[in-house]
């Protein structure tokens, strides 16, 4: 079994996104685990191929092009994995091409989800599924959220991309709802990277993790900067010492704060607490630092699914629907309801005390699932597999 896995992976400049590795990291190491071999479409081949040890071609060309363009490339590739066009020498695609030549079908594991705000994922996504299937090769989709933001355009190549595949994996409701109407075969179960085995130790003592996204939907930054900062202050005074670490930010410490590592220092310039700031490091050793957490302060998703299972009590700060349906879903799959939206924040210290107050019966109906849980991801993996054989 050769599977062609695509995800929104390879790092760049020193600078990693945490949630989406962990999600190829995953379909990699599962898949593996089957007796599968992975190749990976990567923004950064050679760093993908260290990092998991496996073979990886780059992406397909699409980043940057206007909407027009990217429709003629996508009929372009399509035509050439069905031998009915010839790309040009040098085609960032030619990679890609080739490995479908060795494969036994193809993934469309998570990250890079599949809304119209993110055109690029659109096209990729559903363009190498398009491939696969005119070279006769199986397609399954896993761990993705579909819009809410969908245009006519986009929400039709997704759904002939999930009617066509052999299965269709998603991480809440909305998703499964969604992708069900399409005509898709369904399997709803919580995010793949859920039970990634921990990496580095964390810390020992009590502390509060925070990992925010620059993602405010239009509000005014200083303000909503103000209202987390007045909020991570109450966090500190009612759990503990607070711990910055950014899912999209440098790998290693020292490095100029980028992403949402440079969001962290504004916060923490606002704070009337003391804190400190973690490096970004490996999907593992995020894993770890969420699950031993006394309390998880995120607007980004991965935190909260990495930590939930753990029973650590979330409080996940929402933009706008489509990060309220993500956060919703992580937290709802383990008996959570801790989503704030940005709007609310001057009531969120005492969500966030309440929370607290009920760790003990968070913990409980976190491990209360646990087992069907990680039984059903089990199941998923394998259904992956025979349908990739």
């Amino acid at each position: 079994m050769d599977v062609l896995t695509i995800g929104d992976v390879g790092v760049l400049g020193g600078v990693i996104h945490i949630g989406d590795e962990a999600m190829f990291e995953v379909a990699a190491v599962e898949l593996s685990a089957r007796g599968g071999r992975v190749v990976g479409v990567s923004s950064a081949p050679e760093e993908s191929t260290e990092r998991y040890g496996l073979g990886a071609v780059g992406r397909l060309g699409f980043t940057g092009l206007e909407r027009a363009v990217a429709r003629e490339r996508a009929s372009l590739l399509r035509a050439a994995a069905a031998g009915e066009a010839e790309l040009a020498p040098g085609d960032p695609a030619r990679e890609a091409l080739d490995a479908l030549g060795d494969a036994s079908g193809v993934l469309i594991a998570g990250g890079g989800n599949l809304a119209s705000r993110w055109p690029v994922h659109v096209y990729e996504r559903t363009t190498l599924a398009a491939m696969a299937h005119a070279r006769g090769l199986p397609v399954v989709v896993s761990g993705q959220t579909f819009g809410p933001d969908l245009d006519v355009e986009d929400a039709e190549r997704i759904c002939v991309m999930t009617r066509e595949a052999a299965w269709t994996g998603v991480r809440e409701h909305d998703s499964a709802a969604l992708a069900r109407s399409w005509g898709a075969r369904v399997h709803a179960g919580v995010d793949d990277a859920s039970f990634l085995a921990g990496g580095a130790e964390a810390p020992t003592e009590p502390y509060v993790l925070v990992s925010l996204s620059g993602w405010f939907a239009g509000r005014p930054a200083d303000v909503v900067e103000a209202g987390i900062a007045r909020l991570l202050d109450a966090a500190s005074d009612t759990v503990g010492p607070v711990i910055f670490h950014a899912h999209f930010g440098p790998v290693s410490a020292g490095a100029e704060p980028v992403g949402d590592a440079a969001l962290h220092e504004r916060v923490r310039e606002r704070m009337t607490r003391e804190s400190r700031v973690l490096p970004s490091g490996d999907s593992r050793g995020a894993a770890a630092l969420a699950r031993r957490a006394r309390l998880l302060v995120t607007s980004r998703y991965h935190p909260a699914v990495f930590a939930a299972p753990a029973g650590v009590p979330i409080v996940g700060l929402a933009a706008d629907d489509y990060t309220r349906i993500k956060l919703g879903g992580a937290l709802g799959h383990w008996g959570q309801t801790g989503v704030v939206d940005l709007d609310d924040l001057g009531g969120a210290a005492e969500r966030l005390r309440e929370l607290h107050a009920r760790r003990g019966e968070i913990a409980e109906a976190a491990s209360a699932r646990f087992d069907a849980h990680r039984a059903d991801a089990v199941r998923w993996w394998d259904t992956v597999a025979e349908s990739l054989q």
